[in-house]
């Protein structure tokens, strides 16, 4: 896609005119989706066929660049709880009818530093703390300052500081799921690049400053490293690995006194097209009361721990969660720019007295063709001792230009 050039004349900078051109680049996607629930304990099926579109705009003269954007979602089908409005005899699919304002933000780039101001995305890592939800049609955007600074090549310090976290409940979300959250919210990463992957120390400081959501019960202070990287093992294979730990605390106006830890190890092996991936997560529990383990209510929780989403908020007793997952992929093939199969297993227990919470299954298969992909998705979780059983099944097609 080509930008669109705008002239600017008589533009003065220390005295003399002089001309430069805006480029103004369009953003625009679009997202269908249809999405099927069945799960045991309610008396109906969800049935959601859910429509998305954002359009924007950025506007970009030398390092700097402002960006607006829309975004409205719309239901077509609405057998469905979608959290705020609905059935609630039926499964909660989280996807409510929305029109707002996605992102609206100004932005300088400069060789070793970046500061972006105003609603923006923010994806740290592996979203696993702080992320934009992109899964769900509304997604998750916050008002904020983040400054980002390269002091050296392979050292970087990226902080944001957030006023309010706009959720994936839309305009008319209220009670324990409101349109905004606000409170004093900063992310500090400090990550140096060794030869064995990258480093990363961080604090992410999570204040949600608001009576409705959990009594203030989810404001909290995560303190940790994580190790990312990989290591081509032939022209063919590549080995990837993720160790991440963390401790947990409450903060600023929460009434629970706990801490907690966190653990990842993860690997990814890839051959000729085929992956094999396995790992275990553990977010810990304290004392076994309600949010008093490891929570993190901020990321793009839908990546982890099984699509059925049975733990986006952590049990008391915390989860640990042991995968293994494969699949293999196409190029260029039956006119397609990619074919993908994959498919993860996932057995969950507590981190506290050795309960057996259910096992889960996830299969994917998607195709690319220019800048369309279309995906099928399924999750089958089987309960033991936690939730209910819940078959989940969605056909997506995205467009983006």
């Amino acid at each position: 896609m080509k930008y669109l050039a705008v002239p600017i004349t008589a533009l003065v900078l220390a005295g003399p005119a002089y001309a430069q051109d805006v480029e103004l680049k369009p953003l625009v996607d679009a997202r269908v989706r249809y999405e099927h629930v069945d799960q045991d304990g309610l008396t109906r099926d969800a049935d959601a066929l859910t429509i998305r579109i954002r359009s924007g705009v950025e506007a970009t003269l030398g390092g700097w660049s402002a960006l607006v954007e829309a975004q409205g979602t719309l239901a077509a089908v609405d057998r469905y709880y979608d959290g705020v409005t609905g059935d609630p005899s039926r499964p909660l699919v989280a996807d409510p009818e929305n029109i707002a304002l996605y992102r609206a933000q100004l932005r300088y780039q400069g060789e070793a530093f970046a500061v972006t101001a105003g609603r923006q995305r923010i994806i740290l890592d592996d979203e696993r703390f702080v992320g934009n939800v992109g899964f769900r049609d509304n997604a998750q955007t916050f008002d904020a300052v983040r400054a980002e600074v390269t002091p050296l090549p392979a050292l970087k310090l990226d902080v944001t500081y957030a006023w309010s976290v706009r959720t994936i409940w839309g305009i008319n979300g209220t009670g324990a799921r409101p349109t905004a959250i606000g409170g004093d919210n900063v992310f500090a990463n400090l990550s140096y690049a060794t030869p064995i992957g990258t480093l990363t120390g961080f604090a992410y400081l999570v204040d949600q400053d608001e009576a409705a959501v959990q009594g203030y019960r989810l404001s909290s202070q995560s303190y940790g490293a994580r190790l990312a990287g990989s290591r081509a093992l032939s022209p063919a294979a590549k080995l990837a690995w993720q160790l991440s730990y963390a401790r947990q605390s409450d903060w600023r106006r929460n009434p629970n006194s706990y801490s907690a830890n966190y653990y990842l190890a993860d690997a990814t092996l890839t051959v000729s097209g085929w992956s094999l991936n396995a790992g275990y997560e553990v977010l810990g529990a304290d004392n076994g009361t309600a949010l008093t383990s490891f929570q993190t209510p901020l990321g793009t929780n839908f990546k982890f721990q099984g699509w059925a989403d049975k733990f986006l908020t952590t049990p008391p007793n915390g989860v640990r969660d042991l995968y293994l997952g494969g699949g293999y992929g196409w190029k260029n093939v039956l006119g397609a720019d990619a074919i993908t199969l994959g498919g993860t297993w996932h057995r969950f227990r507590s981190d506290r007295l050795g309960e057996r919470y259910g096992t889960e299954v996830d299969l994917l298969a998607s195709v690319k063709v220019r800048r369309a992909l279309v995906s099928l998705r399924h999750a089958r979780y089987r309960a033991d001792s936690f939730a209910t059983d819940t078959d989940k099944t969605w056909v997506q097609l995205d467009w983006a230009y």
